[in-house]
């Protein structure tokens, strides 16, 4: 046996805690990192656990990485629970309603070289505060260490997360409707087509791949964007949805083929659930503050923890009068509390989850009758942006970022040069610039991969891209 301080684990494979879970490359998550990662979570934030539900995504790395966690879980006392590849959501979901931690293999959007694993308390995501408890950790580790193969996966955890759609949706919220499913290699091509059809949609699955794409929602590709307006002209669908790598972020798009943003979705989700409480990043459209739908817009950092923390302030505050809800501008959207309609109830979950959203759309479109495409044309004209500089390194972005803020002209050259002298300055996560004519750019340093992101809002969504386009070719030259 081999005693490991985790602080030092870390430093030696730099596989550390992001925006949301470790996150690291593939050739750096190990065996022994792995074990080292799920030990320490279940001898400081989930310490007396008797059972741990295990899940991952579709990577070809995560069934081993899975494999050396269900080994420290066993080790620890713990029955391991394997849901086998699913959507993040649909484990934590159950192991909420068990009461019992989980863990899940997921890299989620990031480059096809790099994996990570994220942590569920019986109660939700962890914690900044429960990172820091694992990366104080002490753990051993067996010298021969060699995991067992993995189970059979456990059908209940499938079922658990279907039942809550279908019982909450009705079997004919989407009765006519045709929904085209992009299913590529995201861990929910599946069950996402069982949840449609089982609500009385017809299903057309596009797409499918055997090796691994990593999809970010926030930073669609130009070759989905194109595969889903060709998809558009070549088939007869109502509205095509997809997802990224574990699920937990949705894309969704109209009949023409064209990706809504995932911060308009949120709005239109948070506005059929009712909301009372909205809580969101600071990167996402003031479209949701504009249109006056909502009695309180939280802004936070970017990343799901924020959120979380945001809408358990809410709660914990006052209980408002209505629904409180969170989601991201990559589409994720997060439940802070139960949601009654007609009769039926819809559990909080208080973590990222596609389908929800793609769910309340094809709901609310078909209650009104109307096309996907006409549902936010009630929304505020505010358009967003986003895209990103891959392998630009995190210390480079932010010698860039405090560069620019120390010389406001540079910083309007640089930005967004015609848009008028700067009017605001936010530093919440990032620096996020509003220019005289309103519009608005964000550059934030990745907290999963070295890519520096760039968000951008405007009155016109063909401007938002075009600013957001000159604005990272600007930056890539300085």
């Amino acid at each position: 046996m081999t005693q490991i301080q985790m602080s030092q684990l870390i430093n030696r494979t730099g596989v550390a805690f992001g925006t949301s879970g470790a996150r690291g490359l593939v050739a750096n998550m190990t065996d022994e990192l792995c074990y080292a990662y799920a030990s320490a979570f279940l001898q400081t934030v989930a310490k007396g656990a008797m059972a741990v539900v295990l899940g991952h995504d579709l990577r070809p790395s995560s069934p081993r990485m899975a494999s050396a966690c269900a080994a420290a879980i066993s080790a620890q006392g713990a029955l391991v629970i394997y849901a086998g590849a699913l959507p993040t959501p649909a484990l934590a979901y159950y192991a909420a309603q068990l009461g019992v931690p989980a863990v899940v293999i997921t890299g989620s959007h990031i480059p096809f070289d790099r994996n990570g694993i994220k942590f569920y308390r019986a109660d939700g995501e962890i914690s900044k505060a429960d990172e820091q408890a694992i990366l104080a950790a002490t753990v051993t580790v067996p010298a021969d260490l060699n995991p067992a193969a993995l189970p059979a996966p456990d059908a209940q955890v499938a079922a658990a997360y279907v039942q809550r759609y279908t019982a909450f949706f009705g079997p004919h919220a989407l009765a006519g409707m045709c929904v085209a499913v992009y299913e590529h290699s995201s861990v929910g091509r599946d069950i996402i087509g069982q949840i449609l059809q089982a609500l009385g949609a017809q299903v057309l699955p596009l797409g499918r791949t055997h090796v691994f794409v990593p999809i970010d929602t926030e930073a669609v590709r130009p070759d989905d964007i194109a595969q889903a307006q060709q998809w558009a002209a070549r088939h007869r669908f109502d509205a095509i949805v997809s997802t990224d790598g574990d699920a937990d972020r949705t894309l969704v798009g109209d009949e023409r083929g064209q990706w809504l943003r995932g911060d308009v979705v949120g709005i239109l989700c948070a506005q059929f659930l009712q909301a009372q409480v909205v809580v969101t990043p600071v990167s996402s459209n003031t479209a949701v503050e504009k249109c006056g739908a909502f009695a309180q817009v939280t802004r936070t950092r970017i990343g799901s923890p924020y959120v979380i923390a945001g809408m358990q302030a809410a709660l914990d505050l006052e209980p408002p009068a209505g629904p409180v809800v969170g989601y991201e501008a990559n589409g994720g959207f997060l439940l802070g509390s139960n949601v009654q309609r007609n009769g039926c109830s819809l559990q909080a979950l208080p973590t990222r989850d596609a389908v929800l959203p793609m769910l309340a759309l094809l709901s609310l479109a078909n209650q009104r009758g109307c096309k996907l495409s006409e549902l936010s044309a009630e929304l505020p004209a505010r358009f967003t942006a986003s895209d990103r500089l891959q392998d630009f390194a995190t210390d480079r972005s932010r010698t860039l970022i405090h560069r620019l803020q120390a010389d406001l002209e540079s910083l309007a050259v640089t930005l967004a040069p015609g848009a008028g002298s700067v009017t605001a300055i936010d530093q919440t996560d990032g620096l996020r610039v509003t220019f005289a004519n309103q519009d608005i750019v964000h550059l934030r340093p990745s907290g999963n991969a070295p890519e520096l992101r760039c968000y951008v809002e405007a009155h016109t969504a063909e401007v938002a891209k075009q600013l957001c386009h000159t604005c990272l070719q600007r930056v890539s030259l300085l």
